[in-house]
């Protein structure tokens, strides 16, 4: 019998065989759809993140903005070398407890005398609607504004109107070679003439001129509401932080994009005329109507926003894009803290941010007027 010989390099020319093969292709595929699950992961994890931080952006912009602008709401501060009775620039009416009452013969005006309706004496500092304004841009005061109708049940976003004497220190002033204030969008202000009694003969004499003297200063009228911009933005339809001012030519723009809701409530002081302690939180509309009983019957409608010294806001933000993977990952708590079971099935990220703002300059105590 012949034996054939195999040369020593033989064994190391043979191939994998077939079960060999499959197996290194399993492990490969494993390997494979480890690493890629672990790429989507941490892709997912980034998205998530990134879409939390610029929500969080998104809310403390919103929250900035409305919360200096309520801190400014009602300030008109004491002015040096005047009498006691025109101590303040005449922006707001007085109650009668105040003691700051308006001389007869003081009638604001614009400057530029062909602004119509002529500058009055506002009742308000502050007002809000428990959903949107009718009138936003139609109404010429805060005093003017009104509120659309809801629909019981059902939730709209809330508005509010704040007014302010403003400077180029409290105010982004214009670029001029003589700065102007600005409303909320940076459009400068008109400019506002009093005739006001008591001003010194001269610089620090104490002395007070029988004859009146002109004055001049501006008013901040500032609004916001929540609204969606056009169809052919770009990108279109988005829910915004929106500001309507009182500048000279301005128009309503958003402030910040991604601002689904805005829900306010008002803190309103103790009835008692003696102290500014909160007594309880009510919505615009709560703090119009007249329960049983009302603690507030006693009050107008004016008086009754006097009343109010902080506000709480809280504020819907929604992420840009699309970060959630399933409609259930895209549920969660509106601003009455009741879990969204059914939300937009955009698999956008929602989340609500509140404040509490104190109303720092409105101090002084409305006495209803039946009293």
């Amino acid at each position: 019998m012949t034996r054939h010989l195999r040369s020593p390099e033989s064994r190391y020319l043979q191939g994998f065989s077939l079960i060999e093969l499959m197996i290194s292709l399993t492990l490969g595929l494993i390997i494979i759809g480890a690493a890629l699950s672990a790429y989507v992961g941490a892709a997912g994890a980034a998205r998530m993140s990134e879409a939390q931080g610029r929500m969080y952006e998104d809310a403390q912009a919103a929250l900035t903005i409305l919360t200096q602008q309520l801190r400014m709401a009602g300030n008109n501060p004491d002015q040096t070398d005047r009498l006691d009775t025109s101590v303040k620039d005449p922006i707001y009416t007085k109650p009668t407890a105040s003691g700051l009452t308006y001389s007869g013969d003081i009638s604001p005006e614009f400057v530029d005398s062909s602004i119509t309706p002529a500058f009055e004496l506002s009742d308000y500092s502050i007002r809000g609607c428990d959903g949107a304004f009718s009138n936003i841009t139609a109404a010429t005061s805060i005093d003017g504004l009104g509120c659309v109708v809801t629909v019981a049940g059902i939730a709209k976003p809330d508005s509010i109107a704040l007014s302010y004497k403003a400077d180029e220190f409290n105010t982004v002033p214009t670029t001029a070679s003589t700065p102007l204030p600005t409303d909320c969008l940076g459009y400068a202000l008109n400019q506002i003439k009093a005739v006001i009694p008591g001003i010194p003969n001269g610089h620090g004499s104490g002395v007070f001129e029988a004859d009146p003297e002109n004055v001049f200063y501006f008013v901040a009228d500032n609004r916001f509401y929540i609204d969606t911009s056009s169809a052919t933005a770009t990108p279109p339809s988005v829910p915004s932080l929106y500001c309507q001012g009182n500048g000279i030519n301005s128009t309503a723009q958003p402030l910040v994009k991604n601002i689904e809701d805005m829900q306010i409530t008002y803190g309103v002081e103790i009835p008692d005329n003696q102290t500014r302690t909160v007594a309880g939180y009510l919505r615009a509309d709560e703090l119009l109507a007249h329960p049983d009983p009302d603690v507030l019957a006693a009050f107008t409608p004016q008086e009754r926003w006097r009343k109010v010294v902080t506000v709480r806001i809280c504020l819907l933000v929604r992420s840009e894009n699309a970060v959630v993977s399933d409609p259930a990952s895209a549920r969660y708590f509106n601003c009455a803290g009741t879990l969204e079971t059914a939300p937009p099935d955009d698999l956008r990220l929602r989340r609500t941010y509140s404040t509490t703002v104190m109303l720092r300059n409105w101090l002084e105590i409305a006495v209803p007027t039946s009293l």
